[in-house]
């Protein structure tokens, strides 16, 4: 006996202590949409917070009553800690949540009260305070942490909404005080269920459109009465009575005439704002609620967050800042869902977005580089994915890249396996709903027994590149027209410069002849060959020059298993690359998706495009900050994985700092464009 309860009390413990432990963290939800996570230990590092003060005081300003807070870097928020960020959301209910921790809970409070827009007016509960900055922002805090809520609301859609009947109803009746919280936001439920018939409501409702009905008759038999009045005077006069001009009338038959019920348009506008206003209240009272549920259970935990391992697969804890994106649930819950259900290839668009994106940012010196993880939640689709990105590389589309390039696209894809990726998205049919999975699986055997793959793909196996080259000018005839005292319009022809790009498309083929056929059709048909022309080997598309469009001919040709299409023959010829192209290319052959762009050269081709003043203002000041983009992408680690990198142009202290300062030019520069206009 005594043995017995020495287990029964052993267990009991230790149920007390894992209920303890799980108490302890706060559980970040499974099914979130998107979390962040921010390095502030090493993002405070970087900040120069002499330069950084003054821009979140103009932002910050409310009024010039009230004055901004003065010092941003200290809030009461420890900024070497990190802060967690997450937001979920349904058909009903939409959440953003911050959590951060508090070096000075008064000095927070002090911060929230100098930046609100409005007079705060705090709740006081057993472990927390909270505030209302506004009907849908919600901020928690005690002496150690704080957390900042975001939620939205809205009546949730009937299951019905989505059927062929209701759907195409003109009416759709939504319970007015219906709500389904998100179990992911606040781990609970709330609806109002459905009321027993009640047999007195439904008389006072037929009573009621008694009531509409006579008074609807009512006013059809008015308007006979006064047809018919009309009638008889035509018959008897072959006119209309003369409307009596209220202007010239006496003072006595103004008075002596019948007051008529007018639409009252200040009543009614105080009707709909009372009517709105009430509305407000009662979502007000829900989000409240919502956020105080969400707050008690954040603050009966310790300050520890625990993140569900799926979202900080690819995390690298050297990242200035990490996010996750789940795609999946963006399509799979929601209103998108049942959107979904409703199209016989909502199970295929489920499917097609049933993955998860992982981000890890750096702010280096001079750079910006983002590396983002692309992995689908099917392990088959995943893989079918991954082999696409494999193939081999073709020097020749690598040699286009040159000296006077402005930007590139390169992908080095296998075009074979391509088909296999989209038989998986039908096959793999995430749609529990779908009715047609079987005749689908049916016709893709069918479809794959038809189509000849191999051959397919021979005509473009994946390897491709695009070349913008320059961006020049052309002036172009177009029409304008004006208009006369009495607004008769008048063509007038006018001339303007536009931007016209000299680019080179070009992409290898292992059926050659197959791509001349085609040339060939287009310069020996009657129908095309007006338009299309041949000089040896290479073939033209050429536009009436009195269209005045902008690309005057754009030429094609297939020799050495490469098709090109290109806006000039120079184009076509094999060029010398300086070291610098040459290093280009060798880059984009390791990788089978690849790009790059100089923004400031893109820019100056653009300038043509900057009319006006503050047109020419805002271009000073993009070619100023504009920095080049170069990106690729490689499966990597059960992943597709793509790196981005934006190379800053100017001398700020980092690449952090060089957004903040983007900002301060901006600012100036609306200000003078202000300035200007005055």
């Amino acid at each position: 006996m005594k043995s017995s309860l020495q287990k029964v009390l052993f267990l009991f413990l230790l149920f007390c202590f894992s209920f303890a432990i799980s108490q302890s963290r706060i559980q970040v939800p499974d099914n979130v949409l998107f979390y962040m996570e921010v390095n502030g230990k090493q993002l405070n590092g970087k900040v120069d917070w002499q330069k950084l003060n003054p821009i979140l005081q103009e932002l910050n300003k409310n009024s010039t009553e009230k004055p901004t807070w003065k010092d941003f870097s200290d809030v009461g928020i420890e900024n070497d800690a990190k802060q967690y960020h997450y937001a979920t959301f349904n058909d009903t209910v939409k959440t953003y949540t911050a959590h951060l921790i508090l070096k000075d809970s008064k000095k927070f409070l002090n911060f929230l009260n100098t930046s609100a827009k409005k007079e705060l007016e705090v709740t006081k509960k057993d472990k927390y305070s909270y505030v209302n900055l506004n009907n849908e922002s919600f901020v928690a805090w005690n002496d150690k942490k704080a957390v900042m809520s975001l939620i939205t609301y809205t009546k949730k859609i009937p299951n019905d909404f989505w059927d062929d009947k209701v759907a195409d109803s003109a009416v759709v009746v939504v319970d007015s005080v219906a709500m389904d919280v998100d179990s992911v936001a606040i781990d609970s439920a709330y609806y109002e269920p459905e009321k027993p018939f009640d047999y007195k409501e439904e008389i006072k409702y037929l009573k009621d459109e008694i009531k509409y009905q006579r008074e609807d008759i009512k006013e059809h038999q008015q308007e006979i009465a006064r047809i018919q009045k009309d009638i008889k005077y035509l018959e008897k006069h072959h006119k209309y009575p003369e409307e009596k001009n209220t202007e010239t009338a006496e003072p006595e038959e103004i008075a002596s005439a019948k007051p008529t019920e007018e639409y009252d348009e200040e009543a009614e506008d105080l009707a709909y704002r009372k009517e709105l206003d009430s509305i407000k209240a009662a979502d007000f009272k829900i989000l409240k609620s919502l956020a105080e549920m969400d707050f008690d259970r954040y603050f009966n935990s310790g300050e520890e967050i625990e993140v569900p391992k799926e979202m900080v697969a690819f995390q690298d804890q050297n990242s200035d800042v990490f996010a996750f994106l789940n795609y999946g649930e963006v399509f799979q819950n929601g209103i998108y869902k049942k959107m979904m259900s409703t199209y016989k290839l909502g199970g295929f668009i489920d499917n097609f977005y049933n993955s998860n994106t992982f981000y890890n940012l750096y702010f280096e010196k001079n750079k910006v580089r983002l590396i983002s993880n692309y992995q689908h939640k099917n392990a088959e689709i995943q893989k079918n994915m991954a082999a696409v990105y494999k193939d081999k590389k073709n020097k020749k589309l690598t040699a286009l890249i040159n000296d006077k390039s402005i930007g590139y696209y390169a992908i080095n894809i296998d075009g074979y396996k391509y088909f296999d990726l989209m038989y998986s998205f039908f096959e793999n049919n995430s749609d529990d709903n779908s009715k047609y999975q079987k005749e689908l699986e049916l016709v893709l055997e069918t479809v794959k027994i038809v189509l000849d793959e191999e051959a397919i793909s021979k005509i473009a196996p994946g390897n491709g590149i695009f070349v913008l080259n320059e961006l020049n000018t052309k002036k172009v005839e177009y029409t304008d027209y004006e208009y006369d005292e009495n607004y008769n319009s008048k063509e007038i022809k006018k001339m303007k410069d536009v931007v016209v790009p000299d680019f080179t498309f070009a992409f290898a083929t292992e059926n050659e002849n197959y791509w001349k056929r085609v040339f060939n059709v287009l310069t020996s048909s009657k129908e095309l060959s007006e338009k299309f022309m041949r000089n040896g080997d290479i073939y033209f598309f050429k536009n009436d020059a009195k269209n005045s469009t902008y690309i005057d001919q754009l030429c094609f040709t297939a020799k050495d298993g490469i098709v090109y299409l290109t806006t000039s023959p120079a184009n076509l010829a094999v060029k010398k690359q300086s070291v610098m192209a040459e290093k280009l290319a060798k880059d984009t052959a390791k990788f089978p998706v690849s790009g790059r762009m100089d923004m400031k050269r893109f820019l100056n081709g653009l300038e043509q495009e900057f009319k006006t003043t503050s047109d020419k203002k805002t271009m000073d000041l993009l070619r100023k900050n504009m920095g080049d983009i170069d990106f690729k992408s490689e499966p990597k680690k059960g992943s597709i994985e793509t790196e981005i990198n934006y190379t800053t142009p100017n001398s700020s202290e980092n690449s952090l700092m060089y957004f903040f300062d983007f900002c301060r030019d901006i600012m100036k520069n609306m200000d003078s464009v202000k300035t200007v206009s005055l």
